[in-house]
C-alpha cells in the first residue's frame, strides 16, 4: 500500500473529449473546492491531478498512460493522481494494475464520491469506484456558484441506442433524464453567476423527458421553452442529438423560440443505408434528409453540424461515395469526422471486413476536404451580415475579443468590452475556422 500523504491543498482537473466531460470536470472542481482545495496556479505543480478521460477517440486508454507518465516530477515524485471518466469506467482494474502512481479510479456516474475517496487515498489506500448507483449523482453535487458567459448544463445521461461501434451504453449506463425542477434551479444559478448562454447536454439530449411545474409530460422542447422564460438568459443551445428523438415539437421550437440559437448538431455517421443498419442506427439517409428539410423549413438560416465515421467494417467505396453525396446535398456549416476504430466489447470490433488503415486514411481525407469546403463556404456566406456575438474571452492581441455568433462560429472583434457582453457586429471576413467582425457602434447591449 502506498504511504499516507498530507491532504492535498491544490488541484488540477484535465478534461478530454466531449462537452459532457467538460461539464463533469467543472463539477469535480466544484466538489474539490467544497473540500477546501484551491486550483493550482498556471504552470505550478498541483498536489492532486484528476485526468477526466474520454473513450471515444482511438487508443484512448494508451493516451491515459502517457498522460500519467508525464505527471512525474523532476525529483521522481508524482502528485496524487485520479483517473476519472469513461476510460476509468471501462478499464478501472487494468489502470490500477498498470499504473502504480494512480491512487483513485472513478467512473462518470460515481465522481460525486470523490471527497470520501480522496480521504482514503490520502491515508495511503488505492481506491476504485465504478459503480452506477440507482440514485442520481446530481443530488450529491454542490450548488453551482460560478459560470462563464457560456455554460454547460447536463440534462440527460446514458444511452439505450447500442450503436455497434459505441462504448457509451457500457461506460455511461442507461438513459436517464434529470428532473425538470432540478434543471430550472441549476439554470437559474448559472444565470445568476453570469451565464448568458446555456448549452443543454446529453448523450442523446433530445431524448430528455420529464414533468414540468404543473405535472404535465414534457420533452426537450418544453424544457427549452421554460428556460427561455429566464429573463437574463440570452441564448439556448443543445447537443448531442439523435435523429430518432428529433420530435415535431423540437423542430417547431427552432422556428418559435427566439432564444434557441440557429444551430443543430445531429450526427448521421454515414450515408449508406446498409452501413447505417450495420451500425444499428435507427434512421436511413432519406429519413435523415427529411428531418433536415423540416428543420430548414422552420429556420432557413440554421447552421447544420454532424458526425461521420469512415471505414466502418465492410464499407465499400460505393458506400463511402453515398456519404460524400449526402454531405454534398446538405452543405454542413461544421462537422466532426473520424476513422472507425474498434472498441473492446462492442459488436463492431469483431465484425468481418475490417478496413485497411490506408483506405480509411484516404477516405477521411476526402471527406474532410468536402466538409472543410462547405464550412468555408458557410463562413464566407455570412460576410456582410449583422448579428450579435457573445463575448467569451480576450483575443490574442490587445483590444481584441473573441465570441460566438448565433451559428456557433468563432468571431474576432476589435472592441473594448467586458466578457459576457452581447456585442452587435457586422461580419467583415470569413475564413476556414473563424470570422472577423467589427462592432456596430451605438447598438450594443
Amino acid at each position: 500500500m502506498p504511504p499516507a500523504t498530507p491532504p492535498p491543498q491544490t488541484y488540477r482537473v484535465k478534461s478530454f473529449g466531449c462537452q459532457m466531460n467538460v461539464y463533469d470536470g467543472d463539477r469535480m472542481a466544484e466538489l474539490l473546492a467544497e473540500q477546501g482545495l484551491s486550483p493550482a496556479a498556471e504552470g505550478a505543480d498541483a498536489d492532486l491531478v484528476v485526468l477526466n478521460t474520454c473513450h471515444i477517440r482511438e487508443k484512448a486508454a494508451e493516451k491515459v498512460y502517457s498522460d500519467i507518465g508525464r505527471l512525474k516530477r523532476d525529483d521522481g515524485s508524482s502528485p496524487l493522481i485520479a483517473v476519472a471518466g469513461c476510460v476509468a469506467q471501462a478499464e478501472g482494474e487494468e489502470i490500477m494494475a498498470r499504473a502504480p502512481a494512480v491512487r483513485m479510479v472513478v467512473g462518470p456516474q460515481a465522481y460525486h464520491r470523490l471527497p470520501e475517496m480522496l480521504s482514503q487515498a490520502s491515508a495511503g489506500k488505492r481506491v476504485t469506484n465504478t459503480d452506477m448507483p440507482a440514485e442520481t449523482k446530481f443530488d450529491a453535487l454542490p450548488k453551482r456558484r460560478r459560470s462563464g458567459a457560456s455554460a454547460f448544463l447536463t440534462v440527460q445521461e446514458g444511452c439505450d441506442k447500442f450503436c455497434t461501434y459505441c462504448v457509451v451504453p457500457y461506460t455511461r449506463g442507461a438513459e436517464i433524464s434529470r428532473p425538470w425542477q432540478a434543471l430550472i434551479d441549476e439554470a437559474e444559478r448559472l444565470v445568476e453567476a453570469g451565464a448568458r448562454e446555456i448549452t443543454l447536454l446529453g448523450q442523446n439530449v433530445n431524448a430528455w423527458s420529464g414533468k414540468d411545474a404543473k405535472g404535465r409530460a414534457a420533452g426537450l422542447d418544453g424544457l427549452i421553452r421554460d428556460l427561455a422564460k429566464l429573463p437574463d438568459l440570452q441564448r439556448i443551445r443543445y447537443m448531442t442529438s439523435h435523429p430518432n428523438d428529433m420530435t415535431e415539437g423540437l423542430i417547431a421550437a427552432h422556428g418559435e423560440v427566439e432564444k434557441l440559437m440557429p444551430f443543430l448538431h445531429l450526427p448521421v455517421q454515414a450515408g449508406s443505408d446498409r452501413v447505417l443498419k450495420a451500425m444499428n442506427r435507427s434512421h436511413t439517409a432519406e429519413s435523415y434528409l427529411r428531418l433536415m428539410d423540416k428543420v430548414r423549413a422552420v429556420r432557413p438560416d440554421i447552421a447544420l453540424s454532424g458526425d461521420f465515421i469512415v471505414g466502418f467494417p465492410g464499407e465499400t467505396e460505393a458506400e463511402f461515395a453515398e456519404t460524400l453525396a449526402l454531405v454534398d446535398s446538405l452543405a454542413y456549416a461544421q462537422a466532426f469526422s473520424f476513422k472507425y476504430s474498434p472498441r473492446p466489447g462492442t459488436p463492431a470490433a469483431t465484425m468481418d471486413g475490417q478496413i485497411a488503415a490506408e483506405v480509411m486514411d484516404d477516405r477521411l481525407q476526402r471527406l474532410q476536404d468536402a466538409l472543410n469546403r462547405d464550412q468555408l463556404a458557410f463562413n464566407e456566406a455570412t460576410v456582410g451580415k449583422n448579428c450579435r456575438v457573445l463575448v467569451e474571452r480576450r483575443g490574442k492581441f490587445a483590444g481584441q475579443v473573441l465570441g460566438k455568433t448565433p451559428w456557433l462560429q468563432s468571431a474576432i472583434v476589435e472592441a473594448d468590452v467586458a466578457i459576457g457582453t452581447m456585442l452587435d457586429v457586422e461580419i467583415t471576413a470569413g475564413g476556414p475556422k473563424s470570422l472577423t467582425a467589427v462592432e456596430r457602434i451605438g447598438v450594443s447591449a
